[in-house]
């Protein structure tokens, strides 16, 4: 296709929360960028957002167009303008967000008769929208926003049980039918992924369970990867799974053809630091000299937490960039007496939102702290930076696995139980350990090489003839000619 514009007008729905909200918006622009027309579909408190995450992409004529369905959480419980998960107040009140979801259908419905769209691009949390679509005769795509490995080794458990075949949480199990031996243990799950049967189940493993049962009627999967990073569990997903599949990442690289770094350093939100300010203190460090500390935007960890990271820190003796969610008026209790006087130059607090993708591009950064957000981690890959793993919920424990045990460039500092938004309680001497381990020594410098490689793979994956640009490519192809 290459150049030529396709003509074709695509429906992106994506799931009320940043990190689905962001590559979806991304993607968009990459349609867009082949000459397609894009319809956002998202609610009334979420649409500025998106507007900010579009930027300065082609917003008229062939371009980014959003449209607005009724969304009522008050309806369900939850207070007024609680319309995405990072808006929810507490975990308890989770369920009924994705109860609330299901009131989405008739709107969305309504849009697609209204606008006939060529395809639907929804994520694997709406998995009613294969009926929807499929009433039309309009393919539907489904995005889950993580990628080819988490997805093989997910639908194996699901389907072969092996956590039931252990006597504790804590006794590991293997995860047969993959590539490579991939052990985890029953404390790494979501509660709610061994339970997935009867009339008591929760609404996210029912929506999991749907969204299994939707993949029948939906014509392929988008996935924001590039086929270099995990070739044997993409080749995984299609041969042995037999799932038809497009790898179009990293996705968030189509921001870097903008004339400058507005569009990569927001993100969709303003940073709470003056960007500039930032890389300019970076720019006086040297080359991989620096630790970058970000949870992303749904862990709220405990003041304690917070203390015990910023004693290892200190202790580790590097120097770092960490991004915390607290203001100024939160105070400092948070912290030790003294931290940032004592770690002056030496350490930068960023209290709230960080332009994290130039963060982790500049070349003072040689290590990365992360939940493990498949976000996250694909940034890391693309900057060629290795990450101290710290899984908290949702995927995180198996892009963990992908991270330390595949790709071999990151080290785990020992998080060992899926928690919803606090996460689990890691030591200052976990902390510091990672940290030095990651930072100093061959081991480090190994991976350090190994994700570099990876950082190239990655640009040439996105460029014309590079594995993503052909792959994307291939769906544009098929979604004409289903069309015509």
């Amino acid at each position: 296709m290459g150049s030529e514009p396709c003509n074709l007008h695509i429906f992106f729905f994506p799931f009320l929360a940043h990190g689905h909200i962001i590559p979806t918006v991304d993607m968009a622009k990459l349609f867009v960028s082949r000459g397609a027309k894009a319809t956002i579909i998202t609610t009334q408190a979420n649409q500025p957002f998106i507007s900010k995450t579009i930027g300065k992409a082609k917003t008229h004529g062939n371009g980014i167009h959003i449209e607005i369905v009724e969304f009522r959480p008050v309806d369900f419980g939850l207070p007024e303008g609680c319309e995405s998960v990072d808006s929810i107040p507490s975990s308890d009140k989770v369920p009924l967000f994705f109860d609330a979801l299901g009131s989405l259908q008739e709107p969305f419905e309504r849009l697609l008769i209204q606008h006939n769209p060529d395809c639907v691009v929804s994520d694997s949390f709406f998995p009613w929208t294969a009926d929807i679509a499929a009433k039309f005769g309009i393919p539907r795509i489904m995005f889950s926003g993580t990628n080819n490995f988490f997805m093989c080794a997910n639908e194996s458990t699901i389907l072969c049980e092996p956590h039931k075949s252990v006597s504790s949480d804590l006794e590991p199990f293997l995860i047969p039918n993959l590539p490579h031996e991939i052990k985890m243990t029953r404390m790494q799950m979501p509660p709610f992924a061994m339970d997935n049967e009867g009339k008591g189940m929760h609404p996210i493993a029912r929506l999991a369970k749907e969204a299994r049962e939707s993949e029948t009627k939906t014509y392929g999967t988008v996935v924001n990867s590039f086929y270099e990073l995990e070739k044997d569990y993409a080749d995984h997903f299609r041969n042995v799974l037999g799932r038809k599949s497009w790898h179009v990442g990293p996705l968030f690289l189509i921001n870097k053809h903008d004339d400058d770094d507005n569009d990569k350093a927001l993100r969709g939100k303003d940073a709470s630091i003056d960007e500039n300010e930032c890389l300019k203190w970076l720019d006086t460090k040297e080359p991989d000299s620096v630790v970058y500390i970000c949870f992303g935007s749904i862990a709220k960890f405990p003041d304690s937490q917070l203390r015990d990271i910023a004693i290892g820190l200190e202790v580790s003796g590097q120097q770092f960039v960490w991004v915390v969610k607290k203001s100024k008026e939160d105070g400092d209790e948070w912290l030790p007496e003294g931290f940032e006087k004592r770690l002056e130059g030496k350490g930068l607090i960023i209290r709230g939102w960080a332009p994290q993708v130039l963060i982790l591009e500049h070349q003072a950064i040689g290590a990365f702290v992360t939940h493990c957000g498949w976000n996250s981690a694909l940034e890391a890959v693309t900057a060629g930076v290795p990450m101290v793993t710290w899984p908290i919920a949702a995927e995180q424990f198996y892009n963990e696995k992908l991270v330390t045990e595949i790709l071999k460039i990151g080290v785990p500092v020992g998080a060992k139980k899926w928690l919803r938004l606090i996460g689990d309680t890691v030591k200052w001497e976990a902390v510091e350990k990672g940290v030095k381990r990651i930072m100093v020594g061959e081991e480090a410098e190994e991976m350090r090489n190994k994700a570099k490689v990876l950082s190239h793979l990655a640009k040439e994956a996105m460029k014309e003839g590079g594995s993503s640009y052909t792959d994307l490519d291939a769906l544009i192809e098929e979604l004409v000619s289903h069309r015509q």
